[in-house]
């Protein structure tokens, strides 16, 4: 089997990375660890990612002399002088004919001047290194590949320095045999292809990609640019990036690894760099795992989050009209009063088949399709022409992994028509900065998502944040969504009590253990990973009724919050957990929703405190506080009426020490607070409007004097989660009903919430205080 890098003793495969992941997981830190599934095909296996999981580019790639040799002589190369349709060769190993020339010996070929239709091809029989210099070469071929490796044991391309270079081809092809369609790319190698030097490279692919490699891609140094009808730059087994200034203009993807054939190769690994992405489909997709250390990005693909199809939310019993009806979120996200508003949410056009519920049972297509497909699925169980079909989108997200993304530094400016950043299983983000504007979530992870570091603003999203288990460790995280502005959905896949029974035209992966340390363990015989047509189906539903009517159960999905900052600005639920959340540590600020029909903490398990500090402000028809289990306080004030945006919040004990001065981004009737400084039989008063001489850091003052304001009540807290109104303490909101216990005992259940959109909510109107 080939080995996964060229030289080095030290060979990583992503298997071996995936044994790294796991083996990060002790149970010493098993209070701050985010464990998830993943399956592979025809496996059963556990895979733990905790807070310590650090994969970067030196584990996947090695380098050897070849890659970064940039020298050369006239006294021992051989010189390809270009002229129009001809060429002259000076030196061994190298013939012209026809316009074209033919390179078929190893060794180094310094290549200058234009070729105005011809190709170099180099056929290595002893599969030996070519060095090609491009040293102010321009080489067109009107109807097949410029460049043209067609054997060898490896080929590098020097870009020499202070030279300006042009590789392109034509729009059509003609090919010897009818049955192969290789050649497709301005530049294409059946060889290892590596990139050096410090010159520039412009690449055109008129006829389809711009440069592809059938085996391992790497870019060390140098300043290219490529415009292509599909795919930019395609590694099959890996592409590897460790400098360079890179320019993409593609209708396919901006860069690629593809090999879906072997689980130890096709990933991505960048080191750095420069890079500027437009591309009709992915910014950058790795099949397997996606890891980038640090680099500076501007990716904007399908036209940017403008572009994104509406989203729509169901009612309370599967029918349109929840959330804002016919798919049109809000367009005032509010403004903090520090002056800071959050990006406004444009008005999307209506379309209400859009990521529409998709059959319960079946599978979806592939996530590594760029194509709209259509994928129907029949369950036994029921009537055949029942059957759903779910329909696929065009997947434009910027950062694409099939297994793992993991990002440990680089700034990045995001403007998505899809997921900014996603991954089919984990994503892990250890540094970086982040301003991402994206038609639909910030980040996505179809299992972990672990946040350890870093400042990610997501400006505007559909769902900020989304993941079967979402851990924040440490950074600072801002975000505004339409709809939740954290989801913690979806990853397990449970079949109701009848799935025994039927028999699916797709195998889907069945969630067999959950074990206390939140390890999910999955047996499939396929993998268990989809993209958006499958996330929002019914088997993410463990088996509820509509709207979390009838026994409601919590899943396992979880939220853990041990550290960093989060500030989300919501339409939809502010912090949303189909299982629980979980916060020991952090400072957590949430702007929720105005409509009735979500919250500002909406969980259908426990909330659990322990430290922290929490403060959510949003309506009060769906309102949750924190769970009743919790050792550290909270106060839930729900107003008499609903308070405009900017009135201050404020809660001192009877000792006027500050608890709380907050003003809320948006208008409000319920606030939930949580802090260390609250006692369980403290005496608190709480205020309305006034002003304060402290500093504002989203809504939230610190220091100074408060003052103005109306006393709305004065109260004697009776536990650790003490429900008041206007006449003093009261009981939770009843009807609401959650198992955490946050909304009463009666009536609704938790909301049948999830992932990418798709959702039934109650839809009720109740402002009045409980």
């Amino acid at each position: 089997m080939k080995k996964n890098m060229i030289t080095g003793s030290k060979l990583w495969s992503i298997a071996m990375i995936t044994s790294l992941l796991a083996a990060c997981s002790s149970p010493a830190t098993t209070s701050t660890t985010a464990n998830a599934a993943t399956s592979t095909t025809g496996t059963t296996k556990t895979v733990s990612v905790s807070e310590q999981t650090s994969v970067k580019y030196a584990d996947l790639v090695s380098l050897d002399a070849d890659d970064t040799n940039i020298s050369w002589s006239e006294a021992d190369s051989t010189a390809i002088k270009l002229n129009g349709t001809t060429a002259t060769v000076t030196g061994s190993g190298a013939k012209a004919a026809n316009g074209s020339v033919t390179i078929s010996e190893a060794g180094t070929y310094v290549l200058s001047g234009e070729l105005t239709d011809g190709q170099i091809v180099v056929n290595v029989a002893d599969k030996g290194t070519v060095h090609l210099v491009l040293n102010g070469a321009t080489i067109h071929d009107n109807d097949s590949a410029a460049i043209y490796i067609q054997k060898a044991g490896k080929a590098v391309i020097t870009l020499e320095k202070g030279t300006k270079n042009t590789v392109s081809d034509g729009k059509t092809y003609v090919y010897a045999d009818a049955t192969t369609d290789e050649p497709d790319a301005a530049i294409f190698s059946k060889a290892d292809l590596t990139f050096n030097g410090a010159g520039q490279l412009t690449v055109t692919g008129n006829y389809n990609e711009g440069i592809t490699s059938k085996d391992d891609l790497k870019i060390i140094s140098g300043n290219i640019r490529v415009k292509a009808a599909d795919d930019g730059i395609k590694g099959k087994d890996m592409v590897a990036i460790q400098a360079g200034t890179i320019t993409i203009e593609a209708e396919g993807d901006g860069i690629k690894s593809t090999n879906d054939t072997d689980t130890t190769k096709g990933y991505v690994a960048i080191a750095g760099g420069t890079f500027d992405i437009q591309s009709g489909n992915d910014g950058i997709q790795a099949e397997t795992a996606l890891v980038a250390d640090g680099g500076t990005y501007n990716i904007v693909t399908g036209g940017g989050s403008v572009n994104a199809p509406a989203k729509v939310e169901e009612g309370p019993f599967g029918g349109g009209g929840g959330g804002w009806g016919g798919g049109t979120p809000p367009t005032d996200m509010g403004t903090p009063p520090d002056g800071e508003p959050p990006a406004d949410i444009p008005e999307m056009p209506n379309n209400s088949g859009t990521n529409a519920g998709a059959n319960t049972n079946g599978a979806a297509a592939s996530n590594s399709a760029n194509t709209t497909t259509t994928t129907t699925t029949t369950d036994n169980n029921a009537d055949a022409d029942t059957a759903t079909t779910a329909t696929e989108s065009t997947s434009a997200k910027a950062l694409k992994a099939g297994t793992d993304l993991t990002v440990n530094g680089g700034t990045y400016t995001i403007d998505s028509m899809d997921d900014s950043l996603h991954s089919n299983n984990n994503v892990t983000v250890n540094d970086g900065t982040f301003n991402i504007e994206s038609g639909d979530d910030g980040i996505h992870a179809d299992q972990a998502l672990t946040i350890n570091g870093g400042t990610i603003t997501i400006a505007k999203s559909y769902e900020g944040l989304e993941g079967a288990i979402i851990t924040l460790n440490d950074g600072d995280v801002d975000v505004t969504a339409s709809d939740d502005g954290v989801n913690a959905a979806g990853g397990e896949t449970e079949t109701a009590t009848n799935t025994a029974a039927s028999t699916d035209s797709a195998t889907t992966a069945t969630d067999a253990t959950t074990t206390s340390n939140i390890s999910v363990t999955e047996t499939t015989g396929t993998t268990s990973t989809t993209d958006q047509a499958s996330q929002g189906t019914a088997v993410n539903q463990q088996g509820r009724g509509p709207g979390g009517m009838g026994g409601a159960a919590a899943s396992n999905n979880e939220f853990h919050i041990n550290g960093g900052t989060l500030t989300v600005n919501a339409g939809g639920d502010g912090l949303d957990s189909n299982g629980s959340i979980n916060m020991t540590g952090g400072t957590v600020i949430v702007n929720g929703p105005t409509n009735s029909g979500n919250g500002a903490l909406d969980y259908d398990g426990t909330f659990e405190i322990s430290g922290g500090y929490l403060v959510a402000a949003g309506s009060s028809g769906m309102a949750q506080g924190t769970s009743d289990a919790s050792t550290q306080n909270t106060i839930v004030m729900t107003f008499p009426t609903t308070q405009k945006a900017g009135t201050l919040v404020h809660i001192q004990d009877s000792e006027g020490n500050n608890i709380l001065t907050f003003a809320p981004a948006k208008d409000y009737q319920t606030v939930v607070v949580s802090s260390p400084d609250l006692a369980k039989d403290g005496s608190y008063v709480i205020y309305s409007g006034g002003t304060s001489t402290g500093k504002a850091v989203d809504g939230l003052y610190t220091d100074g004097t408060y003052s103005g304001g109306t006393q709305v009540v004065a109260f004697q807290s009776t536990s650790n989660v003490t429900w008041v109104n206007e006449s003093g303490v009261t009981t939770a909101n009843s009807g609401m009903s959650g198992p955490g216990g946050g909304r009463g005992q009666g009536g609704f259940g938790g909301r049948n919430r999830t992932q990418s959109g798709t959702t039934s909510e109650s839809t009720g109107t109740t402002d009045s205080a409980k």
